[in-house]
């Protein structure tokens, strides 16, 4: 082709020809790294129609695999083999085993997580916002030796500000804390928040998610954590962050004595080390529960994971329901391996029941989510939207023993991109609470019938089908 005759146009026309060389060359990396197809198409139609918007966007969102956390792990075997290695064997003594029919989720349990299910624990459920921040208030009052604290979001507001007093004061007396954030999910966090903690003597970092020379560019991936662990004996885990609004939220949180807390704190320390290159002193004794022999087990997954952990866990749990199947999620926005194990489950006879939020806080996921609805309905799945407030609760129960309380949406996001966490709970009694209290989220919520998306304006379902597109890329 003849170049313009134009200087600048020449040079315009020779930028723009690097660009779509560029786009073509991202557009395959996109074809052979994405973990869908439907991502692989997204990315590739848009890097090579609109290359110059594109390409900033994929090489900040387009990666699914986080760099470094595993190696930076194994670099310091030497100085993590032992107490690893002890907190293992601690742990393995109060490993117990599932009955038989239970098998698969114990074995997918054990291979994701080193270690199985633990007895000698005891469960507490947390309702909402007041019960949750109360009960690691009065756990942090009580600590002797260490507090570790790690949130996604953290807010200056009364909740936070009581958590920054109450951590200041407790630092007074010896104790020892730690205080890791996401830095994303605390964009809003003053720096005088940070400064009052550290002038106080507390360790505090961000999780650095940009950290190591393939990371620079990514703020993608999100430590999406929930935890809270006191002197290694009392845990927490679960859907709140520490923010004034989750005290009108409906949201969920578990407190746990027992050796499972042990598994929390091994998730703490290595996002600890990640950030920070530091492996936090703590005893290597289990504490366990004298009033309770619950079976639990604390199940991190994210991006470094060499499986996409989240995502087999989640299926395994589908995959092994037979008579019930309930899950809450804030934001539902399946993949397509969830969405076929879901209709596969319904179509056995499993009572498939999805709450999400009919008050949504994101408006373009709501969008994505409402072409679900006949995908779920057309099966038999129910899906309930929750009308008393704004639904947060990461929550599900398997049939009559198992039930799964933690930081996991069922979302793109979560289930590939984000550290995440998931306390899972053996156990009937617990399970028959757990099914009361979402019982009544169902009788708070409405159930959505087949006809629901059919009755939406036609703007609305084009923008709902045009996000559904792009939800491969969030």
């Amino acid at each position: 082709l003849p170049m313009p005759e134009s200087p600048d146009l020449a040079i315009l026309a020779a930028g723009y020809f690097v660009i779509e060389v560029i786009g073509l060359l991202l557009a395959a990396d996109a074809v052979m790294r994405s973990r869908s197809s439907q991502g692989a198409i997204a990315w590739l139609f848009s890097l090579v129609i609109m290359p110059v918007i594109s390409i900033p966007l994929y090489l900040i969102f387009g990666r699914t695999r986080f760099h470094g956390y595993t190696e930076a792990i194994r670099d310091k075997e030497t100085q993590l083999e032992d107490r690893v290695t002890a907190w293992h064997h601690s742990m393995m003594q109060e490993e117990r085993a599932l009955p038989a029919d239970k098998a698969d989720v114990e074995k997918i349990v054990k291979q994701l997580n080193g270690l199985g299910f633990t007895g000698s624990n005891e469960v507490e459920l947390l309702i909402n916002g007041a019960a949750t921040y109360e009960a690691m208030f009065q756990a942090i009052e009580k600590a002797d030796s260490y507090v570790f604290v790690q949130f996604y979001i953290v807010k200056d507001g009364m909740i936070g500000q009581r958590l920054k007093e109450l951590l200041i004061k407790k630092a007074g007396r010896g104790v020892r804390v730690l205080f890791l954030y996401d830095e994303i999910g605390c964009l809003k966090l003053p720096a005088s928040y940070i400064e009052e903690l550290e002038a106080a003597g507390i360790k505090v970092s961000g999780f650095k998610t940009t950290q190591g020379r393939q990371n620079r560019f990514q703020i993608n991936f999100r430590n999406h954590r929930k935890l809270l662990v006191v002197d290694g004996k009392i845990g927490f885990i679960g859907g709140h962050n520490l923010a004034d609004e989750y005290l009108d939220y409906r949201d969920t949180h578990l407190r746990i004595h027992g050796p499972a807390v042990q598994q929390i704190q091994l998730a703490f320390a290595k996002d600890w080390f990640w950030a920070t290159r530091e492996i936090p002193e703590v005893p290597n004794h289990v504490s366990k529960s004298s009033s309770q022999d619950t079976y639990a087990a604390i199940v991190k997954t994210g991006p470094a994971d060499s499986f996409f952990d989240c995502s087999v866990l989640f299926s395994t749990v589908v995959h092994s329901a037979t008579h019930r199947l309930w899950i809450t999620s804030p934001y539902f926005v399946p993949d397509d391996i969830m969405v076929r194990a879901l209709q596969s489950a319904s179509l056995r006879g499993v009572d498939v029941r999805i709450l999400i939020p009919g008050k949504p806080d994101h408006k373009f996921v709501e969008l994505a989510s409402l072409t679900y609805y006949d995908d779920m309905k057309k099966f038999g799945v129910k899906i309930y939207r929750y009308q008393e407030k704004f639904l947060h609760q990461k929550v599900f129960i398997a049939d009559d023993w198992l039930a799964g309380i933690g930081t996991v949406n069922l979302d793109n996001r979560s289930l590939y991109l984000n550290f995440e966490a998931t306390a899972l709970v053996a156990d009937s009694e617990f399970v028959t609470r757990v099914s009361d209290v979402l019982e009544a989220d169902f009788s708070q919520s409405e159930l959505v019938q087949p006809n629901y998306f059919d009755q939406l304006r036609l703007p609305i379902k084009i923008a709902a089908r045009v996000a559904r597109l792009a939800s491969p890329l969030l």
